[in-house]
């Protein structure tokens, strides 16, 4: 099987585990959180080892906050009245995996100047331009669509820079570490730190705007 064929089916199917999850939300959504939450601090624990114990406190509050952030938001729906918890957490999620994925396919299909070649040698500014249209797109099509407020067009943007930026954190230290992959946990990905990095910064933020008024 190609490296493209069990990475596309290892995505769909964490794709659907997190949709059927968040769709329950309830116990189904924190268990599966709190796993994910775990998995990512297990993983940077490893890659910190012998870093310091300030590295070990920064990777425990780095997968407590988004797990925390997409609990919340995801509890608030109907409550009060009128809240969007489903919704704005399955819009955190739309913003994070578009991105993800408009940037891997445009940045393999045009390539061009490299993002980071320090730190990722394979990003490459097309793949970033692609992931934040995709993210644009997908985001305000799906805000529109389920009434969200007109604010979250314009933040899905910044959100998936966000993202893109959490994955190039993860690669820095993936690289300090001397590590290809965060862990092996998903076939064709790597560890669910691997896979996550871009969804901590947009959960918080998305938790921020909640705060802000606009949920």
């Amino acid at each position: 099987m190609s490296e493209i064929a069990l990475r596309t089916i290892t995505g769909v199917l964490m794709i659907l585990t997190a949709l059927t999850a968040e769709w329950f939300g309830g116990t189904a959504f924190a268990i599966l959180v709190a796993a994910a939450a775990t998995a990512i601090y297990y993983e940077w624990a490893k890659m910190v080892r012998g870093w310091g114990l300030g590295w070990h406190l920064s990777g425990f509050v780095f997968a407590l906050l988004p797990a925390l952030s997409l609990l919340w938001v995801r509890e608030r729906a109907g409550v009060p009245a009128g809240s969007q918890g489903f919704e704005l957490v399955l819009w955190a999620f739309i913003v994070t995996w578009s991105a993800d994925i408009g940037a891997f396919f445009t940045g393999r299909t045009f390539g061009g100047p490299k993002l980071a070649p320090t730190i990722s040698p394979n990003k490459t500014i097309s793949g970033l331009i692609g992931g934040l249209i995709t993210a644009t797109l997908l985001g305000g099509i799906w805000a529109q669509n389920q009434g969200l407020h007109w604010a979250w067009l314009l933040l899905a943007p910044i959100f998936a820079f966000a993202a893109a930026i959490g994955d190039l954190f993860e690669s820095w230290m993936k690289r300090r570490a001397g590590v290809k992959d965060s862990g092996r946990i998903l076939p064709g990905h790597g560890g669910v730190f691997d896979r996550l990095d871009g969804l901590v910064p947009v959960a918080v933020l998305t938790a921020v705007g909640v705060m802000a008024g606009l949920g």
